[in-house]
């Protein structure tokens, strides 16, 4: 029977299978030690599952957020698997420094979880948005539809200042041709009056009344002609300014309307809206991040849950071995310096 480096007899042990070993090597437990703490073998290989569902969840949710940024899917999947390693190597960090004299300690363990906390707050939100998808897309429609009425408001308010003195200009402009219009409507009704013998002397037909009303009218008539052959190019000039401004206003709108997207932070802001908007949605949606952040949480309270056994005894053992091991390696190459030393000298 061997002895291991704590001086404790290692018994036969089965073969442990590649996959134990990997849920072993995600638990951060060293394999060798693991093979003469029997009791410990599992649980190390339930933190290891939890580390690996952690892992795993990492990777989707950080391929799907990069998904809605990167349009080569490769490119999301690759960057995903790198977050999520990134994630992996955090976690793993977490529970290996979860030992038996720390895990009562408020603050290190306060630390990791708050840690551990942060992480799953900001993965929950790609898995809920995956989980949420069509009823966040009906939300950004309507959305996008706001901000579209909203830029034209700022558009009409940051253009007032051009569009105002062209509209009161056109509006002058045409109640000058309104008011002689009206001028030449009435002298026409007097005159028409005149000859059928409505109005005036009552004498049908194109009397000396009739003539002097019809002179009036023509006079008008042509004066309203004059006035409006000169304004007519003012009016045209305005109105072909504010077509101008409307275009441009349209121009900008639909430059802005293709800015529109449903990217990350458009669908973040959507959901948001969705959650404030209906209780359904929010209550549900409460309940998806405490269960999404319960999975980046579980590796933690695993390693602290989990009663501490053997392994931790023959890690301390085997370190204190070690670290004998190495003064005594240095005590013997000072002694043999030393030694060295004195021949030289004698």
């Amino acid at each position: 029977m061997q002895a291991n480096a704590s001086g404790l007899p290692m018994e036969q042990t089965p073969t442990i299978g590649t996959s134990t070993r990997f849920l072993w090597w995600l638990s951060t437990a060293e394999g060798e030690l693991l093979e003469n703490a029997v009791v410990d073998r599992n649980r190390y290989a339930i933190t290891g599952m939890t580390v690996l569902g952690t892992w795993l969840f990492a990777t989707l949710a950080w391929t799907y957020f990069f998904s809605t940024v990167v349009n080569n899917i490769w490119a999301s999947i690759g960057l995903g698997i790198f977050m999520g390693g990134i994630i992996l190597g955090i976690d793993r960090a977490l529970i290996k420094g979860i030992t038996r004299t720390n895990k009562l300690k408020l603050v290190p363990i306060g630390f990791r979880v708050l840690l551990a906390l942060t992480i799953g707050l900001f993965m929950a939100q790609p898995a809920l948005l995956y989980l949420f998808d069509k009823e966040i897309h009906v939300q950004i429609s309507l959305d996008n539809e706001q901000k579209k009425r909203s830029k034209l408001q700022s558009q009409d308010s940051v253009y007032l200042s051009l569009k105002a003195p062209l509209l009161e200009q056109r509006n002058r402009l045409q109640q000058q041709l309104l008011d002689k219009d009206k001028e030449v409507s009435r002298a026409r009704e007097s005159f028409i009056a005149e000859t059928d013998g409505t109005g005036g002397s009552k004498k049908i037909g194109l009397k000396d009344i009739a003539q002097a009303k019809q002179q009036a009218y023509l006079r008008l008539q042509a004066d309203y002609t004059q006035l409006e052959s000169g304004l007519r190019p003012k009016l045209n000039e305005t109105d072909s300014s504010l077509k101008q401004i409307d275009q441009n206003i349209l121009k900008e709108q639909a430059a802005f309307e293709t800015l529109l997207n449903d990217g990350f932070i458009t669908r973040i802001e959507a959901l948001n809206h969705l959650i404030n908007n209906n209780t359904a949605v929010a209550f549900r949606y409460y309940l998806l991040v405490a269960i999404l952040i319960l999975i980046e949480l579980m590796p933690v309270i695993a390693k602290t849950l989990l009663p501490s056994g053997t392994y931790e005894e023959h890690a301390k053992l085997q370190e204190a071995f070690e670290i004998n091991a190495l003064q005594k390696r240095y005590q013997l190459a000072t002694d043999k310096e030393n030694e060295t030393i004195n021949q030289e000298i004698d």
